[in-house]
């Protein structure tokens, strides 16, 4: 089995991302040792999310002084078999979406903003592209 790949989103609040993670997309706690740090895992992800201005880690601010903060474009994907039901249910739920579902060249995506603004790419294969 091969490694996990690790993605740290900079958020607002761990616990209100904690929520969201596993209750809207299915991810995992791993550990929560923190206020202001936890690692979630979906499948070959984990996620590391870190609160801005922490003791230390990811979150701290960098050299400079400069806060580190949520959202910006950087996403991770998730393939999704129904995008438009995933969408309705996530919408129904009260999650909000930067935008509406497109079709590119493999497929179906549309992008899901966490509660601080980082954004997940929902994406649904064409059958011809399907891994």
């Amino acid at each position: 089995m091969s490694k996990p790949v690790s993605v740290r989103y900079i958020v607002n609040d761990v616990d209100e991302a904690i929520r969201f993670y596993t209750d809207m997309l299915g991810f995992k706690v791993e550990t929560h040792p923190a206020a202001e740090f936890a690692i979630l895992s979906r499948e070959n992800l984990r996620l590391l999310l870190s609160r801005p201005g922490g003791r230390g880690g990811g979150g701290q601010a960098m050299p400079d002084g400069t806060m580190q903060t949520p959202g910006g474009r950087n996403r991770f994907e998730i393939e999704v078999e129904n995008i438009e039901s995933k969408v309705d249910k996530l919408r129904k739920a009260g999650c909000k979406f930067r935008n509406e579902i497109v079709i590119g060249v493999g497929g179906k995506q549309i992008l899901l903003e966490d509660p601080s603004g980082n954004l997940i790419e929902l994406f649904q294969y064409f059958q011809e592209w399907k891994r």
